[in-house]
């Protein structure tokens, strides 16, 4: 059995649809739906059981789990960068996520976690996915703060060789269209464009950087699951692990990839960015992928432009946009 927490969410529901593809049906899909939309993630997957957050916690720490486990693969967590209920962060992402952790290596299960770069912080001491670099990093919220501990945890426990924790960088793809105000950017533009036919980004308030020079590594969503698949076929692989793409790319080469895959000249719109995100803002990142490679990952993963493609052609402009 594989266990996918969060499994409703945003990567959590690519990755069921993953092990779907590889004919991988017995999953247990881990999530709190509530009154949100997640639902619809799990409307083309196949699994054999739904069970809420809290009800799996409790089964896992009473080691009343009724399955062989075959992995643990721990996308769920609370991913509002402006979350400000941090005991909530703590119980929700670090506390349950120590739980998972703890119960799959008890268990001989892999267990692939998801970290976040959120963890670097404003980037200034670098994106080198190595325990030195995470032991000296400082996130700017409190998300990113919680993910900071549990890797903190790990490496004390002496767990990081044992286990995968993931650095996504800025993921987007199908199935984020739950998430509100955190969808990708790619995401919300198909929607302002096709509304408005232009799109807006911030300006810049930083000396070197032009408005919407600001730089990201966008990564797509169907590659992040490919790496997950490989590491999951790779259980020696272990440790810290950036996912992006390698390759920082401007919010305004972002714009340009939308308007072409949907077939419109390019109108951008700069507009001022509101005053509480001004100082917690990311100008650049970039996720060095050498230790990924050096594991002997195969994925190659795609550029901006083909991953917009794909995501705005076979998705956002289908009747159907879910995976």
């Amino acid at each position: 059995m594989y266990i996918v927490t969060g499994g409703a969410g945003f990567i959590g529901s690519a990755m069921v649809w993953k092990l779907n593809e590889m004919g991988i049906t017995d999953i247990v899909v881990v999530d709190n739906l509530a009154c949100t939309e997640k639902w619809k993630n799990l409307v083309n997957r196949t699994y054999v059981d739904y069970i809420h957050r809290d009800a799996f916690l409790d089964m896992v720490l009473h080691d009343e789990l009724p399955w062989d486990v075959t992995a643990i693969i721990h996308m769920g967590a609370c991913s509002s960068t402006t979350e400000r209920d941090a005991d909530f962060l703590m119980d929700n992402n670090l506390r349950y996520t120590k739980a998972m952790c703890t119960y799959a290596l008890d268990h001989g299960a892999r267990f692939i976690n998801a970290s976040s770069a959120a963890t670097y912080g404003d980037g200034a001491l670098g994106f080198e996915d190595s325990v030195e670099s995470m032991l000296r990093l400082k996130p700017l919220n409190m998300y990113g703060y919680s993910k900071q501990l549990f890797d903190l945890w790990a490496h004390r426990e002496g767990l990081l060789d044992q286990i995968a924790s993931l650095k996504f960088f800025n993921v987007y793809g199908p199935n984020e269209y739950h998430k509100g105000n955190m969808m990708s950017v790619v995401c919300k533009s198909f929607s302002q464009i096709g509304e408005t036919g232009k799109m807006k980004l911030f300006k810049s308030y930083h000396p070197d950087y032009t408005d919407g020079g600001q730089k990201r590594d966008f990564v797509y969503v169907k590659d992040c699951v490919d790496a997950m698949w490989w590491l999951l076929q790779n259980p020696q692989a272990n440790g810290l692990f950036n996912v992006g793409t390698g390759s920082a790319r401007e919010w305004n080469d972002l714009a340009r990839s939308v308007f072409i895959a949907m077939g419109k000249e390019p109108v951008i719109e700069y507009i001022e960015m509101p005053e509480e995100l001004r100082g917690k803002y990311q100008y650049f990142t970039e996720a060095p992928m050498q230790r990924l490679k050096d594991a002997g990952c195969p994925v190659v993963f795609r550029s901006l432009e083909d991953g917009a493609r794909d995501y705005v052609q076979n998705y956002l402009a289908q009747a159907d946009p879910y995976l």
